[in-house]
């Protein structure tokens, strides 16, 4: 990257878009809807995925460690934490350790609480979301009256990479991570499926295929970029995307972004 877009940068104080890999994309391409003159910096690492391998205390290290050299180094208005793994767990520690406000990305089961009509919601997550107290706090707080079943997905984020990265993905396999979202109980059925992996959404026109009967499945993506045009303050914008990422990505991920195609590695 020159020094000219370096300093265009840091002029124009882009927003800080994080994840342990290709997920947040299902976020920024709402940010980019929502606002379509920031300037933003998407930033992958890869190194760490998947979040929901590492011991809690480790990941809070790490992503707190990591962000103070990405807030030194772009100096963005808002960062959006676009992992519901690393939200759930290290928001509070970033709050407390850095004064750029934080958008985070949690599970949206307050919206499936309200869409429901059945009274059976599944949150389709990974094995770190489904144990965290953030999320059985959301259960108490915004649905106390509806059964919720959670899915600790092992493998569903691993096949969303390799689906952008362009590898064949077997519909056996996908179903094989959400059939337990599909509960039948004495004749009702989930309705309301939530989406609480930002990697997750782009397997959705595979869900929405091998799915044993229809439901609604949220995405909280567009909520996220609501709550960011809420917290960012007008300011000069330029309508730039740069990617970094902490290991080479698959060769899809430059046409994720603008005309240039400008991703860095880290």
């Amino acid at each position: 990257m020159s020094d000219d877009a370096i300093q265009g940068q840091k002029k124009t104080r882009p927003v800080l878009i994080f994840d342990s890999g290709i997920g947040g994309l299902s976020v920024m391409r709402h940010v980019r809807v929502q606002e379509p003159q920031l300037d933003l910096v998407y930033v992958a690492d890869h190194a760490g995925f998947s979040y929901s391998d590492w011991e809690e205390a480790a990941l809070v290290g790490h992503v707190v460690e990591l962000m103070g050299g990405l807030i030194e180094a772009h100096d963005p208005r808002a960062v959006v934490i676009a992992c519901n793994t690393a939200s759930t767990l290290v928001l509070p520690a970033l709050r407390e350790q850095f004064r750029v406000p934080f958008v985070g990305t949690v599970p949206a089961i307050k919206p499936a609480a309200a869409a429901t009509r059945s009274g059976l919601v599944s949150v389709l997550a990974t094995p770190g979301t489904v144990q965290r107290d953030y999320t059985f706090e959301l259960i108490r707080q915004f649905a106390p009256q509806i059964a919720i079943t959670l899915v600790g997905a092992q493998g569903l984020s691993h096949l969303a990479e390799l689906e952008l990265a362009g590898e064949a993905v077997s519909d056996d396999d996908v179903m094989r991570e959400i059939a337990p979202v599909f509960v039948d109980r004495d004749g009702v059925r989930t309705d309301t499926v939530v989406l609480a992996c930002t990697h997750y959404p782009f397997l959705q026109a595979a869900f929405e295929r091998i799915a044993p009967w229809p439901v609604s499945w949220i995405d909280p993506a567009p909520a996220i970029a609501r709550r960011l045009s809420t917290l960012i303050m007008d300011g000069p914008q330029g309508r730039g995307s740069t990617a970094y990422f902490s290991t080479r990505p698959p060769a899809i991920f430059p046409s994720c972004f603008d005309a240039e195609g400008r991703w860095e590695q880290v």
